[in-house]
């Protein structure tokens, strides 16, 4: 079992800009429409747990829902709605994140892919996410959404971390694949 975040950031360790938005994402040149290896981590997963301003983000993207596996939205809050042709793709979930992992772990959903900077940072807090694979896009943003923001930083604690891979992708792009390290 696994908890998995793939992410891209900044240089300066932004996952967002100011404003929320992500159009520094897609400014890099890519000739070849090559996914980084996207795909082959996709398939590596059973589902995706995810926050709900980053289910918003996405929904907001005005594309085909792009997820083929099942999406979790985990919230506090209601999410405002579901579009009918979602209903069967994604669940919202707004028990303790601890439980929502534990939950779906029982239920089958071995390797999970965690998406959202307060969901990252949350699970990250309690020491639950298992692998990060970070892409560093090659901008300075100065301000933002941090990837490892105050909330992680809040529980005083260390993550040790093993660097299993890194790779140059289309000469630009920086990719880091970590283990979390644990004590036997």
């Amino acid at each position: 079992m696994a908890n998995i975040v793939y992410i891209a950031q900044s240089l300066d360790g932004y996952i967002a800009d100011s404003d929320g938005n992500l159009d520094w994402l897609n400014q890099i040149p890519n000739p070849e429409n090559d996914d980084y290896g996207f795909s082959v981590f996709m398939n590596r997963i059973d589902a995706l747990l995810m926050g709900r301003k980053t289910y918003e983000t996405v929904i907001g993207f005005d594309v085909p829902w792009p997820y083929e596996k099942p999406v979790f939205v985990i919230s506090t809050s209601m999410l405002t709605s579901v579009p009918a042709e979602l209903h069967d793709k994604v669940c919202h979930i707004c028990s303790p994140i601890e439980e929502a992992i534990e939950s779906l772990h029982s239920k089958g959903f071995k390797n999970l892919y965690i998406d959202g900077g307060q969901t990252i940072q949350s699970l990250l807090a309690k020491d639950l996410i298992d692998e990060l694979i970070l892409t560093d896009i090659p901008v300075i943003l100065g301000s933002g959404t941090r990837l490892f923001g105050e909330q992680f930083g809040e529980s005083n604690k260390r993550l040790w971390l093993e660097n299993i891979e890194t790779k140059v992708l289309n000469n630009q792009l920086v990719q880091r694949h970590y283990l979390r390290k644990r004590e036997a």
